[in-house]
């Protein structure tokens, strides 16, 4: 096990100031140099860390700076920063993210764990991506044995995100959900104003990747049957708040599907219109409008149904949008 300073982990702003330990020298540490305290103290902290905390002055001796050379009298404070234990070849979890998730749990039980999953945060780590959904709840949850991920939502898309606890639990959901027993819904702001009447998307989608191009969704006859229901449009300015209704769950279906009729979704770098996106930068959106909203499904007998508020960077700039119409 390593450990590191808060102050040294990427991605972190401030330490965590409610973590700082203050530790008063007892007098059979009097006289003793306060390097090798603090190497004692912080192991198996590594010696480079332990000077570095001196140097820079996050150890304090009642209230000040100490020298590595410093000989501890009894009765003095040190302060001592936050430091985070991590195993050896363990990826390091900012606290700002083990926070954001915790804060994010919209539903628990023995069965279940639901969250809100933040725009931007991967469902699991994988190439060039230290660390998902899936990686900080089984931090959040050291007790718990078994923790999966039951569904999928692209990196880019906010909203209902369901893990299991138990494998049996994992595979009755998934039986389910080829059944078409859980609902899922979505809202997502695309380009222009749908016709009247226009209520199904039905697309056979195909999955590919081009030379040098992220791995995208396709129209195609020979691909796989997708059906995507459009359960509610709402005009914003010159363009539709979209509640949509996913029949079959392929890989960036919404999106696809969107392109597929002529109407994007907002901030899709993937399949969006360059322009539409420009426009709706100039408001504020600086990611994809996309967010799964509910999903409810049968457990034990039981009918479980959750709600994701629209996050508020997105209900703002839809509120920029009515407002400049």
């Amino acid at each position: 096990m390593s450990v590191l300073s808060n102050h040294d982990t990427a991605g972190e702003s401030a330490p965590n100031r409610s973590a700082v330990r203050n530790e008063t020298v007892g007098p059979e540490h009097g006289g003793r140099r306060i390097d090798n305290y603090l190497l004692h103290l912080l192991k198996p902290a590594p010696k480079s860390l332990v000077y570095k905390l001196l140097r820079s002055g996050q150890v304090r001796v009642n209230g000040g700076r100490a020298k590595p050379d410093y000989r501890l009298v009894a009765g003095d404070v040190l302060r001592i920063p936050p430091v985070v234990a991590v195993a050896p070849g363990e990826v390091h979890i900012p606290a700002t993210r083990l926070a954001q998730l915790e804060a994010a749990v919209l539903y628990e039980d023995e069965h279940f764990l639901i969250v809100d999953k933040p725009a931007g945060l991967a469902c699991h780590g994988g190439t060039g991506v230290p660390y998902g959904v899936i990686e900080i709840a089984r931090r959040l949850r050291p007790t718990v044995s078994r923790l999966d991920l039951a569904h999928r939502l692209d990196r880019d898309t906010s909203g209902c995100l369901v893990l299991t606890k138990q494998v049996d639990v994992l595979r009755d959901l998934h039986g389910g959900m080829r059944e078409g027993q859980m609902e899922k819904r979505y809202l997502a702001l695309v380009r222009g104003r749908l016709p009247a009447g226009v209520t199904h998307i039905r697309a056979a989608l195909s999955n590919q990747r081009d030379a040098g191009v992220e791995k995208r969704a396709r129209v195609k006859a020979e691909g796989k049957a997708s059906e995507t229901v459009i359960e509610g449009v709402e005009p914003a300015g010159a363009h539709s708040l979209l509640t949509l209704r996913l029949v079959t769950g392929r890989m960036h279906q919404i999106r696809a599907h969107a392109q597929h009729i002529g109407h994007p979704v907002a901030g899709d770098r993937l399949y969006g219109d360059p322009a539409f996106d420009a426009e709706l930068a100039e408001l504020g959106l600086d990611r994809l409008f996309l967010h799964a909203s509910s999903l409810t499904f049968e457990a034990d007998g039981r009918r479980i149904a959750v709600n994701a508020p629209l996050p508020p960077a997105l209900a703002e700039v839809l509120a920029r949008l009515r407002t400049a119409a």
